[in-house]
């Protein structure tokens, strides 16, 4: 099956396709259409099931076009892949060649996955893919494994999240455009490194928005938080459906990339027989095992369902993995308190001590702040079919003023959030500039052109954050400034306490990768003390006081001599100081005074 958009064939020709089943004609403009000057006038050709699509000589790479539909709408291309001149400029054709490097790179196994999850405008002063690189050694010292890169798909202006994009298929011109992240991917490869792309398959952004013109993209039998629904489900839904299928395969095959996180799968509302979840994932998979490769598929999931990540022949999705958010909150309000909103449902060492082993918490039980019950066990969920994490771009940006955790609490809460982030034997995630306290918030912003656009994101915003009850006005997301305090300062990971926190991490991840073990983890809630005891196999254990004040614990810890790896209340990680032995023996339990809000590990 031949591809949507502008094709080359070589360096004179192109293959044009595009799906448009409400139009009659669609013609092709080229030409210097900056200037209003359409030079060719070409009809394409009717495939049918509402296809139309022509292959012309004398078009080179970077020619611009549009298409022409029933002779009077002159439409971008839905699959532009070059929108270089804005989202209502005309589309660009681009020769997506790349010379690689990375021939024999396979991919990185799932189970080895260390996510460092970056906004790309706001990760290095550049704001660009070429930004990104000088970074990449450090990250791989670091222990991190797979960059996770926020979405890139053109979007209105320079400034966004990335998940007001309109051009699924186009890399956005000021990041560096498509050669930009080729190169950055091929770097990454050559370091080591997977790397993930976000990409957003539940909605379109407003502006620039131009799929209704051409096609029945979507639905009004079913609302999402951002609008009508994509039309995944309904009549004339299969050219939908093969639109982002080939969107998908794109980024795995023209920029090599090894995974892809899919944007709150719970807003792709699809209830045929065989879902379009499941058609991506059998889609995907068996496109890699053709090629050689690891490709993944990682969803954002709000509905705490295992059947995302099961397998399709058991009644399942037969995605990957899945972001659990129940693991940020249950840490998040042991760490800081906070119980509004959402962290309602939270509050207990026992919430954190459920969530330790498969990211989700209470699946299946009555949730206050939904008020019904919310979600099903998963006895069957693997670790490495959970991405956990303590920071993310959501759990920091859309809080009012986008603080980080380290900047609501003291040194020692933050070093047990890294405790937190780096052991669990899910898949970890860190959120750029958290592996060195990076005081800069991340708030949301956006550089739309629609002045009532931008009004609306501003009264979007006040009502989020109404269920939270806090004070104050959340920033402006359309001023410059907002955008400009985001920016991380990564140099600062060379002094203070920054520099602690930086090797703090560096050595959590070097031991979580030394203790693996095949069996599932044991946590022992202690709830008035407010610590949780994990024994991972029959080597190793580790401890998590929340109290703010020192506790005598007795531990159930199997008989033997044990040797401390790290506790960080010692003086090396610029604690207070603690009574922990370097080396303990064991009958089947210890009697420690654990410091407050510290971790501790002990190996046999």
């Amino acid at each position: 099956m031949k591809r949507l958009g502008a094709i080359p064939i070589d360096k004179q020709s192109a293959d044009f396709r595009v799906w448009a089943p409400k139009a009659k004609t669609v013609e092709l403009l080229l030409g210097d259409l900056d200037a209003g000057k359409a030079e060719r006038r070409e009809p394409l050709q009717a495939e049918g099931d509402g296809y139309f699509a022509a292959t012309l000589s004398g078009v080179e790479p970077g020619a611009q076009y549009r298409f022409r539909i029933d002779g009077t709408l002159d439409r971008p291309d839905p699959a532009s892949r070059l929108q270089n001149d804005g989202v209502h400029e005309p589309s660009r054709v681009i020769d997506l060649g790349f010379d690689w490097h990375d021939q024999a790179w396979r991919g990185v196994p799932l189970s080895k996955y260390v996510l460092y999850e970056l906004h790309v405008g706001t990760f290095s002063r550049a704001g660009t893919f070429a930004g990104i690189l000088p970074e990449l050694e450090r990250l791989k010292r670091l222990g991190v494994t797979a960059i996770e890169i926020m979405p890139v798909a053109q979007f209105p202006g320079d400034r966004n999240w990335g998940y007001d994009g309109v051009y699924p298929f186009a890399v956005q011109s000021s990041y560096g455009g498509p050669k930009g992240l080729q190169r950055l991917v091929d770097e990454c490869h050559r370091a080591g490194l997977a790397v993930v792309l976000d990409v957003v398959f539940n909605h379109v952004g407003p502006e620039g928005n131009y799929l209704s013109d051409f096609g029945p993209y979507f639905t009004d039998r079913y609302q999402t938080p951002w609008g009508r629904a994509l039309n995944f489900d309904g009549p004339e839904s299969e050219g939908v459906r093969r639109f982002f299928l080939e969107n998908a395969l794109m980024w795995f095959e023209d920029f090599h990339i090894d995974a892809l996180r899919l944007d709150a799968v719970h807003a792709i509302i699809d209830r045929s027989a065989r879902p379009f979840l499941e058609e991506l994932a059998d889609t995907v998979h068996r496109r890699a095992e053709q090629r050689g490769r690891h490709w993944y598929l990682i969803a954002e999931s709000d509905l705490n369902d295992p059947r995302v990540v099961r397998r399709s022949d058991v009644g399942g999705y037969g995605l990957d993995a899945m972001w659990c958010d129940d693991y940020h909150h249950a840490g998040h309000v042991l760490v800081t308190g906070e119980n509004a909103g959402y962290y309602a449902d939270f509050g207990q060492v026992e919430d954190l001590a459920r969530a330790f082993t498969v990211g989700m918490s209470r699946p299946g039980e009555y949730s206050a702040f939904r008020q019904r019950r919310h979600g099903r066990p998963g006895p069957d969920l693997a670790p490495e079919q959970c991405v956990v994490f303590m920071q993310n771009h959501d759990q920091v940006g859309n809080r009012l003023l986008g603080e980080r955790i380290d900047t609501l609490v003291g040194f020692e809460q933050q070093k047990l959030v890294a405790g937190l982030t780096c052991l669990s034997r899910c898949l970890p995630l860190l959120f750029m500039g958290q592996e060195y306290g990076e005081p800069a918030p991340f708030q949301y912003f956006i550089s739309h052109g629609d002045p009532e656009l931008v009004e609306a994101v501003r009264r979007g915003r006040r009502e989020e954050f109404a269920s939270f009850a806090l004070g104050g006005e959340a920033p402006d997301p359309a001023a410059q400034g907002t955008f400009e305090c985001c920016v991380l300062d990564s140099e600062r990971r060379h002094s203070g306490r920054h520099a602690v926190l930086h090797r703090l991490y560096a050595e959590l991840l070097e031991l979580r990768a030394a203790l693996a073990a095949p069996s599932p983890d044991e946590c022992v809630a202690f709830e008035g003390r407010r610590v949780l005891l994990v024994r991972r196999g029959r080597d190793a254990w580790m401890s998590f006081s929340f109290s703010d004040r020192a506790e005598t614990v007795t531990l159930p810890v199997p008989g033997g001599t044990w040797r401390r790896l790290l506790s960080s209340a010692e003086v090396e990680w610029e604690g207070p100081g603690s009574r922990l032995p370097a080396r303990l023996e064991s009958a089947g339990e210890v009697t420690l005074e654990l410091p407050p809000y510290s971790l501790a590990v002990y190996v046999r």
